[in-house]
């Protein structure tokens, strides 16, 4: 009874953070949501929390919980969820991703833990054929 309760198991999403150029040639870390599905996922809600303990006074900080939303996303296709500032990655960066695939809703939450997103970390990310870290 307890494995009804935990829903479907999510397969073949991933979570990836990117640096790219910006619109004013700054470098810019973004956050992308992949379908590596062969089905389309559709109604996707994404929140997104940074917490963890500051450096310098050991104190516990938590950002703000931001919440997206993606209609729909394709087989194979990527979107681009939102950008995510340099001073996070000190802190575990929370990404809860839910979705429905034919009349059924799934869930999972992808962690980023705190110092990890850092170049020597980085590979080439499928789909999107750039450097970065992805959760899978």
């Amino acid at each position: 009874m307890r494995e009804e309760l935990l829903g479907p198991k999510v397969e073949n999403v991933a979570v990836a953070i990117i640096p790219e150029l910006d619109e004013d040639n700054h470098l810019q870390h973004y956050v992308y949501l992949i379908n590596y599905r062969e089905d389309i996922m559709e109604g996707i809600i994404i929140t997104s929390v940074g917490y963890g303990n500051n450096a310098n006074t050991g104190e516990k900080v938590k950002t703000s919980t931001l919440r997206h939303c993606i209609e729909v996303l394709l087989p194979n296709e990527a979107a681009k969820v939102e950008p995510i500032m340099e001073d996070l990655f000190g802190l575990s960066n929370e990404y809860w991703v839910s979705f429905w695939v034919n009349d059924v809703m799934y869930d999972k939450k992808f962690v980023f833990l705190a110092e990890t997103i850092i170049e020597k970390n980085f590979q080439t990310i499928p789909k999107l054929n750039k450097k970065g870290l992805m959760i899978k």
